[in-house]
């Protein structure tokens, strides 16, 4: 019986709309880096895993820039949704990968993640029959809108998290469920689809510098995080 590997999938083929820029926000500047290559380079830095794919749009013209960088593979199938791209990352690694292998994926757009984030994921989650994720538990008031502006009522945070990446599932198990869902409906993230074949993932806690870069105004933030001045 082979002892599952741990393999990380980053699916970046996104455009960013809501960054206003010209390339893709994976490869926006922070720290002197580009973001997806501060990401690639966590990974590589961490030795539970075993290897890194990349999924990028197949007009990427990007990617190619950055620097080679151990055990990292770049995978041009990326889809017109996050779903489809790790979809098809998934299905592209299936001959080099086992069933039960553990995938983590993880947004290009969380350049904050650490080597420490990575490694507590895996201890936590690698003997559970399902999976897991990273998450923060909620700790704002949180209000439910009418749709016209005014806060409707106030929803209970006591049991919410916010769910962060990376997201760890078999590569059976995850294939199976994205694939299900395919006809059905986007999700936003593979727990939602683990969750959709009546599976309870496991919250473990992750760290506020592993916030999602989305508005050019999360640029500065992040960049303190990796100068270490945050």
């Amino acid at each position: 019986m082979t002892v599952p590997r741990y393999i990380a999938l980053i699916p970046a083929a996104g455009i960013g709309a809501r960054m206003g820029t010209i390339a893709p926000k994976q490869y926006a500047l922070l720290a002197g880096k580009p973001m997806l290559q501060h990401v690639m380079e966590t990974f590589s830095a961490a030795a539970l895993v075993s290897h890194t794919y990349v999924v990028v749009s197949v007009e990427d013209g990007y990617v190619q820039t950055l620097p080679k960088i151990e055990r990292t593979s770049v995978l041009f199938c990326g889809g017109a949704t996050r779903q489809a791209s790790v979809t098809n990352g998934l299905m592209a690694m299936a001959g080099e990968v086992e069933t039960d292998d553990w995938i983590l994926v993880h947004d290009a757009a969380r350049p904050g993640l650490t080597v420490a984030m990575i490694e507590k994921l895996i201890a936590f989650v690698k003997d559970d029959a399902v999976g897991g994720l990273l998450a923060v538990p909620v700790v704002d008031t949180i209000k439910r809108s009418n749709g016209h502006g005014r806060a409707e009522a106030t929803v209970p945070r006591d049991a919410l998290w916010a769910a962060q990446t990376p997201q760890m599932f078999r590569h059976g198990q995850l294939l199976e469920a994205l694939q299900a869902l395919h006809q059905v409906g986007t999700v936003t993230d593979e727990a939602s689809a683990i969750e959709a074949m009546g599976h309870q993932p496991k919250l473990v806690e992750g760290g506020a510098r592993n916030f999602k870069v989305t508005l050019p105004q999360d640029m500065l933030m992040a960049e303190l995080y990796l100068k270490g001045s945050a």
